[in-house]
């Protein structure tokens, strides 16, 4: 008799137990993957990124985890870019910005286009799982800010599709930029 009371308080006990630990994980267990954390997001000094890919075949795992990457990295110096132009071009109220911002966004893109020499990995990992067979590869690239936004000067200069005036508030949208990067460089920190 006594067992069938303990028995009975202890099983609702242990179904509040066994809901509370479903309910209090209902997306699954978390997972920590490689390349997260402050040292691997974009700040006023780098642009970074990471990318993920996953493959039965090591190279082709590599090649989609470097595409994830760049693409990231390229939609961030994007965004950050078109910000930057439409933010300047509104405080000098330009009669012309949406020319302007136009040619701008066009030089950033055109510039992502192209190979640069500033693009650094800075991590990369490969991890095999017997049971799929698969591979699944991590990597990680960063820009440092300014020698991409130089990069974007030289490449406004010899741009012949820009007119002098719009070069020129371009240099001087690249200009204030280039001025917060190094402003961070200057105080050491990474």
């Amino acid at each position: 008799m006594q067992f069938m009371r303990r028995l009975s308080f202890a099983l609702p006990f242990f179904a509040v137990v066994a809901l509370w630990s479903c309910s209090s994980m209902p997306f699954g267990s978390k997972v920590k993957e490689p390349f997260r954390g402050n040292a691997y997001e974009s700040n006023n000094r780098f642009w970074r990124a990471s990318g993920k890919g996953v493959s039965s075949q090591d190279n082709i795992a590599r090649g989609k985890a470097d595409i994830d990457a760049k693409s990231t990295l390229a939609g961030q110096v994007n965004t950050t870019m078109k910000q930057v132009a439409d933010q300047y071009l509104g405080q000098t109220e330009n009669e012309k910005g949406a020319d302007v911002a136009d040619k701008f966004q066009s030089l950033v893109r055109q510039t992502m286009n192209t190979e640069i020499a500033d693009l650094r990995k800075i991590g990369e990992q490969k991890y095999y799982n017997d049971k799929t067979k698969e591979y699944t590869v991590f990597i990680a690239y960063e820009i440092k800010k300014n020698a991409m936004l130089r990069f974007m000067k030289k490449q406004a200069k010899v741009d012949k599709t820009v007119n002098e005036r719009q070069r020129d508030l371009i240099e001087k949208i690249i200009d204030e930029e280039l001025k917060k990067a190094e402003a961070e460089d200057d105080g050491g920190t990474r």
